[in-house]
């Protein structure tokens, strides 16, 4: 009998959630997505030890800064997964851009370059940037110039509706988070039909099949099997090696809960400027809590790369 996993990617493009290359070959994924959490935590693995030492003789012979250094240190992660997966692989943009237009584009412009001395094409590439008003009008640039965007810590309709209308190939509604603010402010437990992350997700993959949109849905940070499951059908699910191994482990049907043609209860068509949205963002509490919130997660793990690459060039 087919396991879990097996039966989720006939109906859904699965990514790996991770840097590490050897959970990656085991579970055969799609595309695979990093964050500055996932680059941090893989440069500190004896196998990837090499790359991180690329970074830094690189770094050293053009008297580069550490942010320039974790930019390459980034790449060569991303084009050693690209020699793995067939699809896609997301790269992020520094987590202090996330509200500099010109900043975010202009750091996306130089990863995808550096991607392409390496013979990595654009295609091959997405880039990963937080779903502020700021990032998303970002993308809107960088999409027209043929360079995909993956928006990130998305967390309610508006950032998925504003994204929609910013052209974004693909958007990563954070389940697991979504989760979480709930479980706190309530103090109440959620089975997977009643988790409000899974709920988020269906609803934005309602109204983007109801109204047209071509960007994808990619649920992300999950917390439990039972979340992926409720999602099965979803465009793309990027989870994490651990739950990979718990699907690859379990058999049983696995029926598909999102359909395209099922958009009865599709949400009415938003029309969003940058006033609206920032209103519609600031009296959702959870999203413009768990946005804010994700951004300095990130920030903070990317000043930690950057202090470790710092002591390693004057060493």
């Amino acid at each position: 009998m087919p396991s879990k996993l097996d039966a989720l990617k006939s109906m859904t493009t699965v990514v790996a959630d991770t840097g590490d290359m050897e959970a990656i070959g085991v579970f055969k994924p799609t595309d695979c997505t990093t964050n500055p959490t996932l680059i941090l935590k893989a440069a500190q693995m004896p196998a990837y030890a090499h790359l991180v030492d690329e970074a830094i003789v690189w770094g050293k012979a053009h008297h580069a800064v550490a942010s320039q250094v974790c930019d390459r240190l980034a790449v060569n992660f991303g084009a050693e997964l690209t020699r793995i997966v067939p699809g896609r692989v997301s790269t992020e943009v520094d987590a202090d851009l996330s509200f500099d237009i010109e900043g975010t584009v202009a750091k996306a412009r130089h990863v995808i370059a550096d991607y392409a001395a390496r013979g990595v094409g654009r295609e091959r590439v997405l880039i990963k940037i937080a779903a502020t008003w700021e990032g998303i009008q970002a993308a809107r640039i960088l999409q027209k110039e043929n360079i995909d965007c993956n928006l990130t810590l998305l967390f309610s309709l508006a950032q998925a509706a504003a994204c929609a209308d910013a052209g974004v190939f693909l958007i990563s509604p954070f389940v697991g988070r979504i989760l979480d603010w709930h479980m706190k402010a309530t103090g109440e437990t959620y089975t997977s039909e009643t988790d409000p992350g899974v709920r988020s997700v269906r609803q934005i993959y309602s109204y983007y099949k109801a109204h047209g949109v071509a960007t994808v849905v990619m649920g992300a940070s999950f917390r439990n099997a039972g979340e992926i499951e409720a999602l099965a059908g979803c465009d793309r699910l990027t989870i994490s090696p651990q739950l990979l191994q718990q699907l690859s482990e379990a058999q049983g049907a696995l029926p598909r809960r999102l359909d395209p043609a099922n958009t009865a209860d599709a949400p009415a068509k938003l029309n969003l400027d940058e006033k609206t949205f920032r209103f519609m963002l600031n009296e959702d509490a959870m999203a413009s809590e768990k946005l804010a919130e994700g951004i300095r997660l990130f920030a903070r793990d990317l000043r930690d790369l950057r202090a470790m690459v710092s002591k390693r060039l004057v060493a």
